[in-house]
């Protein structure tokens, strides 16, 4: 039969799995290679192009807009959904769909981002052009300093030269990671500057898994008679009757103020099975002083995290240490969070 990829030869004495492996390692080799370099840049003569980019796009009363072409034009996709998804409105627009009409979503409040490893596309001399008519700043991501994109520019990021990791060094892989990885740069950089919070994240990611992680511990507990609670000095056949109605494996216990002074769960009870008349002791003698516990307003992410790292599979909710909730490992996975 013959070979379906004729272009494609194994070294003698290697298999097919070992050539495939032995590939993807020269390609995350060249690849590390290429953020090692954009690393370095970032610590001399990228240094401040890059703070001048961040400044003019923080500063900017409208929004960030993304342009390229090809893989440049992909990668540009991801920019602008990456910076509108943490704080910076941001959109992309098609460098050759510019000239045929898209060039009215571009205001003089906005602030383009332009993508080409060459600086040469025709299709880019339209928009800068436009941008030059209105005085919209053009920030230029490119490897070539003196190409027409970077001259036309307000700010020039320069990426260092990298091999691409296609042997042949001419498919885009390297570049374009590197591209991707000063635009991911750019906008923590404003994210962090702008304080923008895992609250503000939430606001914008209401969907999915990532929305599920986002919810709060007011948004998955049970609340009211639900919560199994009983006082101090409370006996623990009562005690077993409330864990057992209320289904979460546990007790909360509230001292004379309301305050939770501890809990009682079903690995306490397996604990203290060699008490000599466990029903007729009294919860004080059972429970797990000083319990850990979430306020209303944690992150889902993070307590479910709290239950992970801690091998439990129930929180109490508290208000200034009163008992006002509980979340069960299985709220989370109703939720979609675990």
């Amino acid at each position: 039969m013959a070979n379906p990829h004729p272009l494609m030869t194994e070294s003698s004495g290697t298999t097919p799995a070992d050539s495939a492996v032995q590939s993807a390692l020269r390609t995350l080799d060249a690849e590390g290679s290429g953020i090692a370099a954009l690393s370095a840049a970032l610590q001399s003569d990228l240094r401040a192009p890059f703070v001048a980019a961040a400044d003019l796009i923080r500063n900017a009363n409208g929004r960030l807009i993304v342009t390229g072409l090809g893989k440049s034009g992909h990668i540009g996709r991801k920019i602008a959904a990456t910076f509108a998804s943490t704080g910076t409105p941001a959109f992309f627009v098609h460098a050759a769909e510019a000239s045929h009409g898209d060039l009215g979503m571009i205001t003089p409040e906005d602030v383009i981002l332009a993508l080409s490893w060459s600086g040469e596309q025709p299709e880019m001399k339209n928009l800068i052009t436009y941008a030059k008519r209105f005085r919209i700043p053009v920030i230029a991501m490119t490897a070539e300093r003196e190409s027409s994109l970077a001259k036309a520019a307000d700010v020039a990021l320069t990426l260092p030269k990298a091999r691409e990791a296609c042997p042949h060094n001419l498919a885009p892989t390297t570049s374009s990671l590197m591209m991707l990885a000063l635009g991911d740069a750019l906008a923590i950089a404003l994210l962090e500057g702008r304080g923008f919070t895992s609250t503000d994240f939430s606001v914008l990611h209401p969907g999915g898994k990532l929305g599920a992680l986002l919810k709060y511990a007011r948004d998955l507990m049970h609340s009211g008679d639900a919560v199994p609670l009983k006082p101090l000095g409370t006996k623990m056949s009562e005690a077993l009757v409330e864990m057992t109605s209320k289904g979460f494996g546990c007790v909360g216990i509230t001292d004379a103020r309301g305050h939770l002074a501890g809990i009682v769960t079903d690995g306490d009870l397996r604990r203290h099975m060699d008490h000599p008349d466990l029903m007729a002791a009294t919860v004080d003698e059972v429970m797990t002083r000083n319990p850990k516990t979430i306020g209303r307003d944690v992150m889902a992410g993070e307590a479910l995290e709290i239950l992970n790292s801690s091998k439990i599979t129930t929180l109490i909710v508290t208000d200034a240490n009163k008992p006002v909730g509980i979340v069960h490992l299985h709220d989370f996975l109703r939720a979609g969070v675990a």
